[in-house]
């Protein structure tokens, strides 16, 4: 298959009968005419505009992005206080700790806001409003125009709104495809660049089941963090200063201690990061046998000799905390994606979708004309899967496996410009290698760099076809035998890149000689040289495939035009809504909708790196001192699940009951229905969520940050 270089940032369509109402991630700013009437139904008791307002506070006033839209955020205090979840910031915990203050061990916790820490290049983006523009950009356009020109035609519209959106203000603006094409929408936003740590639980808390119980229902993890946004004094985004002051948002969400039933309404609003609902069979096929694959191949290699690196002492494991749980986490949903695409027959089910597209456009000649190459277009973009393939297996093994490749890349200005004798040039280009030595290598190991270089070229060699190895693998099968592991203890002994005070001499006085033999950088330009080979080649039928997809959905959307349609997720807001509830995933089993305190107690495994549990946590449930958050049932509620539809990027986001009140905050999805993101399960695909109550215990009970409470909006 060629398919387009950045094909899996698609969108496509999805849609669904007002019948299935906790289906689909709907514009909050349309819910006033496709979604009220079922909410109200359901459960809801506000009104639209107090969920969607440009001239009043509203709900959407109170969520955020953070850095633009990796999670999502919500703000719980008049003072800034930004509550999301443990995995959104473990980043900064793991930066901020060290062996002498171990915040991912022993959780950390603010007493004033001057202990808040300071975390660089993170942001807070709000969503100041949404505008169909549609019109504006598609007007004139017609089948008749080529590709290119439909394109840059588009493109040149975009960024007029974009600029005539923002003008005189300090907000940023995106014009967005929606529903393939079909559709394309304004958002305007404004992003706060001062964003401090406030507190986080230890691990044992916030990362409690670890792998094991990662996409796993029942869970008990306490997954949450607090930051607290900045601005300037003038209420502005500002850069961090000592000078800037606590944001005072224009809503913040009331948090509810009185716990929800099943069958409660519950919506939660955030930022979904990408789904593909509407992916053809081609597509899911290549998913499953290509991207998943791939991922599930170099990950699970690369992951075991993390975990042997991090056991072998507390500074190892702070080192790579961040960097296993980020490779992990997709790791884990490949595995999962994969057996329930297979489970729940999805190709089967898309191509009987397609078999009555074929049919509904062959009964009409006008159709015909208009829709009739739309999956032709598709299929002949999937003919041939090995480009892709290598691709996909070229970024896990080489650009997201080993390090020392994309840091060493880094040094290519350098390279140019000392070829050119550039000084002024060479001296920038040093200058800027320079300042990013403490941040890489306060977190990195060369020797495990190593082992994972050995191991995961030799996943490359194993899994692509010969016409796309770089020519080091030449090298590697003549001079070294076949034995990656050998080729890869040489290069790391070879490189000035794997050491931070060698590569400190190096650039004090950077010679191009040093470079043209370094083994790792020589091997980087080779591994980027086919990345854009195989970047070109996927290329090649762009205008086929994204042609073939726009028509698809809007015929699509012209054969049931009684149905309500929601655009995929592309990292806008989104409002999604249904029910609390149990489930059963499978034959004899049945699933409470909740969790309690006395399940995390069960799970205890003394010492564990993913099951220990905390000696206070333990004197507190043995005491049952659970204070105004037990439920009524006299219990402490640690997570519970719900129907909404969810993805990456909502992760933190609010659960908010129909008063719009906040219950818990949404961490994962469930196992049982891992293929989600391609196909909505309404019978198994459950949304997990943190009980607040737990959230704001272990503030108060167990970490003692009482003041953190008082500046919350509690409702009894």
């Amino acid at each position: 298959m060629k398919r387009i270089f950045v094909l899996f940032f698609g969108l496509c369509l999805l849609f669904q009968s007002s019948a299935i109402a906790d289906e689909g991630m709907w514009l909050p700013s349309l819910v006033h005419k496709l979604n009220e009437g079922d909410m109200k139904k359901m459960g809801l008791e506000l009104s639209a505009e107090e969920i969607y307002s440009i001239n009043n506070s509203s709900l959407k006033d109170a969520i955020v992005a953070l850095d633009r839209g990796s999670c999502t955020g919500e703000l719980i205090s008049s003072q800034g206080l930004l509550l999301t979840n443990h995995h959104c910031g473990f980043g900064e915990i793991q930066a901020h700790s060290s062996v002498e203050h171990d915040y991912l061990k022993d959780g950390f916790w603010a007493k004033t806001k001057a202990d808040e820490l300071p975390n660089p290049g993170k942001t807070v983006s709000f969503l100041i409003r949404v505008e169909d523009v549609t019109d504006q950009v598609l007007e004139g356009l017609d089948e008749e125009l080529s590709f290119n020109e439909r394109k840059s035609t588009i493109q040149k519209r975009a960024f007029e709104i974009q600029k005539e959106a923002t003008k005189d203000t300090h907000y940023d603006s995106k014009v967005q495809s929606l529903l393939k094409g079909n559709r394309y929408y304004l958002f305007v936003y404004e992003t706060f660049r001062d964003v401090r740590l406030v507190g986080a639980p230890p691990k044992s808390i916030g990362k409690f089941g670890g792998d094991t119980d990662n996409w796993m229902w029942p869970r008990h993890t306490g997954d949450f963090t607090l930051f607290r946004v900045y601005c300037g004094p003038d209420g502005k985004p500002a850069d961090y200063s000592e000078d800037n002051v606590p944001y005072e948002p224009k809503h913040h969400l009331p948090i509810s201690l009185k716990g929800y039933e099943d069958g409660d309404f519950a919506m939660v609003m955030g930022y979904p990061g990408s789904t593909n609902r509407y992916k053809s069979s081609f597509g899911i096929e290549f998913t499953m046998n290509g991207t998943n694959q791939a991922r599930i191949d170099a990950r699970g290699e690369k992951l075991e000799i993390l975990k042997g690196y991090m056991g072998t002492s507390q500074k190892a494991g702070i080192q790579y905390a961040s960097k296993h749980a980020r490779s992990s986490n997709y790791y884990k949903y490949s595995i999962g994606q994969n057996k329930g695409l297979k489970a729940l027959r999805v190709i089967e089910n898309k191509k009987a979708i397609e078999k009555e597209f074929t049919n509904w456009v062959n009964a009409d000649s006008e159709r015909k004309a208009k829709y009739g190459k739309a999956l032709d277009l598709i299929e002949e973009a999937y003919e041939d899967t090995r480009d892709e393939e290598a691709y996909e297996y070229l970024v896990e093994t080489m650009v997201r496996g080993p390090e020392i490749f994309y840091f060493s890349y880094g040094a290519k200005g350098l390279y140019e410009a000392l070829k050119q004798d550039n000084q002024e040039r060479i001296k920038s280009n040093a200058e800027q290698l320079k300042a990013e030595l403490d941040e890489f290598f306060k977190d990195y190991d060369a020797a495990t760099d190593a082992k994972v270089t050995g191991a995961l070229l030799k996943v490359y060699d194993e899994n692509v076809i010969s016409a796309y190895l770089p020519t080091f693998f030449n090298l590697v099968k003549t001079k070294y035998k076949g034995d990656f592991d050998a080729f890869a203890s040489k290069m790391f002994e070879k490189t000035v890149f794997a050491d931070k005070a060698t590569l400190s001499e190096f650039l004090a006085k950077p010679k191009l000689k040093t470079l043209q033999k370094d083994m790792a950088f020589q091997t980087a330009l080779e591994v980027f040289d086919m990345m854009s080979i195989l970047g070109s080649k996927m290329n090649e039928t762009t205008e086929q495939l994204l042609t073939g997809r726009r028509l698809f959905v809007a015929g699509l959307m012209e054969m049931d035009k009684d149905k309500k349609f929601y655009p995929d997720a592309n990292s806008t807001m989104r409002l999604t809504y249904g029910k609390v509830g149990d489930y059963v995933p499978r034959d004899g089993v049945h699933y409470s909708y909740f969790t309690t305190l006395k399940g995390y107690i069960e799970k205890e495994i003394p010492g564990d790196i993913e099951f220990d549990v905390p000696a206070k946590l333990k004197e507190l449930y043995y005491a049952k001192d659970y204070g105004q958050y037990a439920d009524a049932d006299g219990t402490l509620h640690t997570c519970f699940i719900t129907n909404n539809d969810i993805t990456g990027g909502n992760s933190g986001s609010p659960v908010i009951n129909g008063n719009g009140e906040l219950i818990g905050v949404a961490f994962d999805g469930n196992w049982e229905a891992m293929s989600g993101d391609l196909a909505f399960e309404p019978e198994l695909q459950k949304c997990i969520n943190v009980d607040i109550r737990f959230v704001l215990w272990t503030i108060d009970k167990f970490a003692g940050a009482t003041h953190l409470i008082d500046e919350m909006t509690i409702v009894k």
